[in-house]
């Protein structure tokens, strides 16, 4: 049997001739009977109080959750984030070296081409040089002749028993052609 402060207060007990004072027990039970409601006041009261904090907890147990996972998925975001950070980058400096190399070879080639060219124009330029010494010397082997021939003819220069001579530097003329 449940007992609340009303049982407590209507409890009703049997008389004998011997018993207690009626009213000093009424009293008590009276007495009793308040201690007991307010006790059950706080009772429920603490029961409300516990139900709102096991809530709260139940609700902070979520939130709790929740960021650990967000946590987790963070934690889980910038491990992959940085992983293909790190493969761009590997990816970035191959992509680099790769064009560094084809830029080196490149030049080399370039390079390789104008060496080529230069030697080339340098023979060119030793066969026109020694183009043109042949054809001074020619010139002037034949400018000579003709001096040489003019100067028999040349009355004066019999008489005189001197032949001119035309001395001619082929090297310094090609050196101020060039």
């Amino acid at each position: 049997m449940k007992v609340s402060p009303i049982t407590i207060k209507k409890q009703e007990f049997s008389k004998s001739l011997r018993g207690y004072d009626t009213e000093e027990v009424q009293a008590f039970l009276d007495k009793l009977a308040d201690e007991f409601d307010e006790l059950q006041k706080e009772n429920e009261s603490i029961k409300e109080e516990l139900e709102n904090a096991n809530s709260h907890l139940a609700e902070f147990r979520r939130i709790e959750k929740n960021l650990q996972d967000t946590l987790l998925k963070t934690q889980d975001s910038s491990a992959k984030a940085i992983e293909s950070a790190k493969k761009q980058t590997n990816l970035m400096v191959k992509e680099a070296e790769i064009k560094a190399n084809q830029i080196i070879e490149k030049a080399r080639e370039n390079a390789n081409e104008i060496r080529d060219a230069v030697i080339k124009l340098r023979e060119e330029r030793d066969l026109i040089v020694a183009k043109l010494k042949a054809m001074v010397d020619s010139q002037a082997h034949l400018f000579e002749l003709k001096v040489k021939d003019a100067g028999e003819e040349n009355p004066v220069a019999r008489k005189t028993g001197h032949s001119q001579k035309v001395d001619i530097d082929v090297d310094d003329i090609v050196n101020k052609i060039l």
